[in-house]
């Protein structure tokens, strides 16, 4: 019989309705700041020095998450996959508040399952950077077996392993071999992360190469490649893509944390719009193609990037997807059975493993 590993254990794949592939449930805030903020905190011109105790943090994090997700029942969905990586999102560097995900399942009552990775180089933890290959295999093996970091909670899957925009450096290359590694050892199934869609086929490249299941592989963020002819592409290679930001339909490029240096001044900055009628266009099109069983659905919500979607997630929040957006898949000709692929049948098959 088949089990799917959540942070509060194992639980039959039957259990599981439909499934939002691709969130970060320690995101929506980024700090105390509604609950009394750190009055303790010493703030210096390179960093924030919080207070010894950052309960309250965690308390708001939790607190939050619980009240976003109590809108998916309603819609039949009950399971989550937090995608966080190590030290981005809402996520430790040492992933011991992975432990928040199950303070949340407990109180929402949703099924969660989280991931472990590592994103972009210049977000990634000191630890990751030093690691060789193999010791980022061993990492992940051991997020997966035994618990992330420090959290003693086991991974589910592996991801979002992440390559920068049109390029893929030597650690971001190191750590994807190392997940494609750890994959085929635990048998988990990885999801990647690309930066606008770039660099896709290249990742797949790198699995092959070492080995991965290939039908347990997603190719994250492939609704934000400007030309479905590349998507298009990617697909035909049989691994499944995610059309994962949902509702996110304008986004800054942040591909590195802001210098603590930079100037006073006007500054400029570059952003992205990819609008939600194109998406369903796009899936209208993948699924007349034959592409059904291969395409999973999320929103890859945040705090941060609510403000500049007030209309999808700042008003729908994590109810978007099985709300608003199903209505419009509807309305552009794809069926119910189609979407009960995307965000049910596909991903409970990814994340069922055999029971021990």
């Amino acid at each position: 019989m088949g089990v799917v590993h959540t942070v509060l254990g194992p639980v039959q794949v039957e259990d599981l309705a439909a499934v939002m592939h691709h969130e970060h449930l320690l995101s929506l805030v980024p700090g105390p700041w509604l609950s009394g903020g750190r009055p303790n905190a010493r703030v210096t011109a390179s960093d924030l020095q919080p207070d010894v105790n950052e309960a309250r943090y965690a308390d708001d994090q939790v607190r939050h998450a619980v009240s976003a997700l109590s809108g998916l029942a309603a819609l039949g969905i009950n399971t989550i996959v937090d995608l966080s990586p190590y030290g981005v999102v809402g996520r430790d560097p040492d992933g011991a508040n992975v432990r928040l995900l199950q303070r949340i399942s407990r109180e929402s009552g949703v099924h969660i399952v989280a991931g472990t990775s590592v994103y972009l180089e210049a977000y990634s933890p000191r630890w990751a950077i030093q690691a060789d290959e193999r010791q980022m295999t061993d990492r992940f093996v051991c997020d997966a077996t035994q618990g992330i970091g420090t959290s003693g909670v086991p991974a589910g899957l592996f991801g979002e392993q992440a390559t920068s925009l049109n390029r893929i450096t030597t650690h971001e290359e190191k750590c994807l071999r190392a997940a494609a590694r750890a994959q085929r050892e635990t048998g988990l199934a990885l999801t990647t992360h690309t930066t606008h869609g770039t660099m896709a086929l290249e990742q797949l490249e790198i699995l092959r190469q070492e080995g991965a299941h290939l039908d347990r592989v997603v190719i994250g963020h492939m609704d934000t490649r400007a030309d479905l002819d590349y998507v298009r592409q990617v697909a035909q290679t049989g691994v499944h893509i995610a059309f994962d930001t949902v509702g996110k339909q304008n986004w800054d490029f942040v591909l590195e944390p802001e210098p603590h240096d930079r100037p006073d001044g006007e500054t400029s900055k570059q952003a992205y719009h990819q609008s939600d009628i194109t998406r369903a266009n796009r899936l209208a099109a993948l699924m007349n193609e034959g592409f059904e069983d291969q395409i999973l659905l999320a929103q890859d919500l945040t705090g941060a990037e609510v403000w500049m979607n007030p209309t999808t997630h700042g008003q729908w929040g994590y109810s978007y997807l099985g709300a608003s957006f199903n209505t419009l898949l509807l309305e552009h000709g794809i069926t119910q059975t189609q979407i009960g692929k995307m965000l049910h049948t596909n991903p409970a098959r990814l994340l069922q493993t055999e029971a021990a």
